[in-house]
């Protein structure tokens, strides 16, 4: 009779995976973090660092409002646990929003800076 155990999963921490996306994003940590090193996309953000900045933030929100049943079925299906996120979840959204819309205000500012005035005001 074979006695075999379940495998258990590492159970993946929404709010952890929100904070890396949200700070960390562009580097790919919260991609490393959900799906390891050999994680082609993750590798990526590390090559083209200044356009996965915002990567980082949508990648931010994209998990931050996943809901958690989902989260669950999708990372943590076989860890034995339930994802019960709290507020910390929303405070990082919303602060991956407001830098995500300031650094997407700033981009079209310096952009516009650039090809109208060539620059003069930076």
């Amino acid at each position: 009779m074979c006695n075999a155990l379940p495998v258990m999963n590492q159970h993946k921490n929404k709010t952890l995976a929100t904070f890396l996306a949200t700070f960390f994003g562009s580097f790919g940590a919260h991609r490393f973090y959900l799906h390891g090193k050999k994680d082609k996309w993750a590798w990526l953000h590390l090559v083209l660092f200044p356009l996965s900045i915002f990567a980082g933030f949508i990648g931010a929100l994209i998990i931050g409002l996943t809901p958690d049943e989902k989260w669950d079925a999708q990372h943590n299906a076989n860890s034995g646990r339930q994802s019960n996120s709290g507020w910390l979840v929303i405070i990082l959204v919303v602060l991956t929003f407001a830098g995500g819309a300031t650094a997407l205000i700033a981009a079209i500012a310096r952009t516009f800076d650039l090809l109208f005035t060539g620059g003069a005001y930076g």
